[in-house]
This record gives structure tokens, C-alpha cells and sequence, in this order.
């Protein structure tokens, strides 16, 4: 009996990381609707739903929905190759996986919230230094031009990104999850139940606004 509920549980995960990741395709999709940054750097939602699948499943989980989609995004919509897949790769691991595991460890809102900031630091960090790295050969020119767009572009640019990232997570997560449990595809926490932290959610919005606006700018749409 035992071993069947296990394996039961099994399916169900797989079923839903499987259901993530699907959605997190979805996303990217719709990620196109926002304008480049300097021409090429696009910001992209998939990470809101692989930094949940993190919280429910763990950094493994996280990393391996980061790995089908960005699998799948390299053979249907994008340009970029295998240096565009690196990148996805090495960007929503940053951010997922490292919030995932903060999360694990401090398991309520302050340890999603310390995750998030924390992954918006680390993406931010590790695409600095992969994009020195990697952006020469992509757009073909001397690592010295790519240097001058380190801190005007790309660290504006993570940082906005990892933030409207990290506030629709911190928006989506309690719903989403809600509805798993509803039906049947996610455990029942076993922390407290508390109030609505309706002060957080305020705050959230307001950073999203911000950030949003703040992209929009980046883009010099406004």
C-alpha cells in the first residue's frame, strides 16, 4: 500500500511539473508582447512559473523545467542556437534555482520573499559575467564594446527583469497553488495558516508598476 501511494505521488509530481513546464512555454510565448532592450536582450515570464514549480518541487524541479523549455524555445522560436540556450539556461537556474533553495530552507512568505531578492541578485550577477563572456561572439564585436554595456544596460536590465519576475511570483504562487489543491495535484502545506498578508501583496503590485514602467523606459518606449 505504501509503495503504491508513492508511486502515485510520483506520477502526480511528474504530472505537474509536466503541466508547469507546459505553462512556462505558454509564457515565453507571451513574453514577445514586451519590447528588447538595446535591440536584443528580451525579457521573459517562463521564469515566474519555474521559480513555483522551485517552491513546490525543489531546485531540481526548477532546473529541470528551465532545461525542456529552454530545449524546446532553441528548436521552435528562437534564433540564437545553442548560445541563446546557454543563456536561458544559465539565467532561470540563477534566479529559480537559487530562490528555490532558500525557500526550502526558510519554509514561509519571508523565505520566498529572501529567495527572490536573492535569485534577482544572483541571475543579475551571473549574466553580467556570462555576457561579457558570451555577447562578444554573438553580436560579433570587441569584448570592449560589450564591457561599456555591463552596468548602463545589462545590470539595469537583469535587475528589472529578475524584479517583475520575483513580484508575479510572489503575486501567483498562492493561487496556483490553491488550485493544485483543489484538485488533488499538490499536497496540503503543513505550515500555519495565516492571515492575508494584504500589506505584501500592496507591495508587490506597486514594485510590479514600478518595474514594468522601469522596463518600458529601458526600452525607451517612455
Amino acid at each position: 500500500m505504501e509503495t503504491r501511494t508513492k508511486k502515485r505521488l510520483t506520477a502526480k509530481t511528474l504530472a505537474v511539473i509536466g503541466m508547469l513546464t507546459a505553462v512556462a512555454f505558454a509564457a515565453k510565448l507571451l513574453s514577445s508582447v514586451f519590447p528588447n532592450v538595446a535591440g536584443f536582450l528580451s525579457f521573459d515570464l517562463k521564469d515566474v512559473v519555474i521559480v513555483i514549480g522551485g517552491f513546490l518541487y525543489g531546485p531540481l524541479a526548477a532546473a529541470a523545467i528551465t532545461l525542456v523549455v529552454s530545449l524546446v524555445e532553441m528548436v521552435t522560436v528562437s534564433s540564437t542556437g545553442l548560445i541563446g540556450l546557454l543563456m536561458n539556461v544559465l539565467a532561470s537556474c540563477s534566479f529559480a534555482c537559487v530562490a528555490a533553495v532558500i525557500y526550502r530552507k526558510k519554509h514561509d512568505l519571508w523565505g520566498a520573499i529572501l529567495g527572490l531578492l536573492t535569485g534577482t541578485v544572483a541571475m543579475t550577477a551571473v549574466m553580467l559575467l556570462w555576457n561579457w563572456l558570451i555577447t562578444p561572439i554573438y553580436m560579433r564585436v570587441d569584448r570592449s564594446v560589450v564591457a561599456g554595456m555591463l552596468l548602463p544596460t545589462f545590470l539595469p536590465f537583469n535587475l528589472v527583469k529578475g524584479g517583475i519576475n520575483a513580484t508575479l511570483a510572489m503575486l501567483l504562487y498562492k493561487p496556483i497553488v490553491t488550485a493544485l489543491r483543489a484538485a488533488h495535484l499538490a499536497e496540503e502545506s503543513t505550515a500555519k495558516k495565516g492571515e492575508a498578508k494584504w500589506g505584501v501583496i500592496i507591495v508587490a503590485l506597486a514594485l510590479l508598476a514600478t518595474f514594468i514602467l522601469l522596463g518600458l523606459a529601458l526600452a525607451k518606449v517612455i
